[in-house]
């Protein structure tokens, strides 16, 4: 049994999928909070044949939480998070959670994402300040004051481990459990004036682009190569029949 077309038909399909997450983390290296999607495969066992022929699987995803570079903006209504944790907004169709933190503050003291979304407390509460109490300021802890006055608390969440997270927007995500609050914030907290870029290289991404390329290529030759050693043979064992 030829067992050569459906290993590099799998190996295709599976690179396919790689070639579409690079380019999509490409086309966003330059978006604020945005995470990469990376794809993990493995091999499978067939025994259909009389040797075990090993297939590649077609590939699950997930996002890398590798921290993306921190920017200083010097803007009060900027925030990035440090570590291992995301903001939460109000979404239309429940909570979205992301790594962008840059806010606007409308005439009525509503915290609002750039998409016009509220900005979400720990408790999942859109947070509300003074308009006219001056500047806010935003401790390590996401505690939001205005002339030393306690106003509210940006919350900062945890995806649970094992967790399946869909992308929402651009740099939103939606797990499919309860996000946890973090409450201890040695290790993760907020960071006022700073905007987080998109945890991507470039040019390590292209590197990866171009090197996925010539294996699909070099798949498709060895597909091309065993039809016409299939054809041969075929034409090879009519003509003696």
């Amino acid at each position: 049994m030829q067992t050569s077309l459906p290993v590099a038909l799998s190996a295709q399909i599976a690179m396919e999928k790689r070639l579409d997450t690079i380019a999509d983390n490409i086309a966003n290296a330059r978006t604020v909070g945005f995470r990469a999607e990376e794809v993990k495969f493995e091999s499978f066992l067939s025994q259909a044949s009389e040797q075990p022929v090993a297939f590649a699987s077609t590939g699950q995803h997930y996002l890398s939480t590798r921290t993306g570079e921190m920017t200083q903006t010097g803007n009060s209504l900027d925030m990035a998070v440090n570590g291992d944790a995301y903001f939460a907004v109000q979404g239309k169709n429940g909570t979205i959670y992301t790594r962008d933190g840059r806010m606007v503050m409308t005439e009525q003291g509503d915290l609002l994402s750039l998409n016009g979304e509220p900005i979400l407390d720990v408790g999942g509460a859109p947070i509300q300040v003074n308009p006219t109490g001056g500047p806010i300021a935003i401790a390590r802890d996401g505690m939001v004051t205005q002339n030393g006055a306690q106003v509210g608390a940006v919350g900062l969440f945890q995806m649970p481990a094992g967790a399946k997270l869909a992308r929402v927007g651009t740099s939103g995500i939606r797990p499919d459990s309860q996000a946890l609050p973090i409450v201890d914030f040695a290790g993760i907290n907020v960071l006022q004036g700073f905007v987080e870029g998109a945890n991507i290289n470039p040019v390590l991404e292209m590197t990866r682009l171009i090197e996925v390329q010539r294996a699909f290529e070099s798949a498709s030759n060895l597909i091309q190569t065993s039809e016409k050693s299939l054809d041969d043979a075929v034409s090879t064992l009519g003509a003696k029949g």
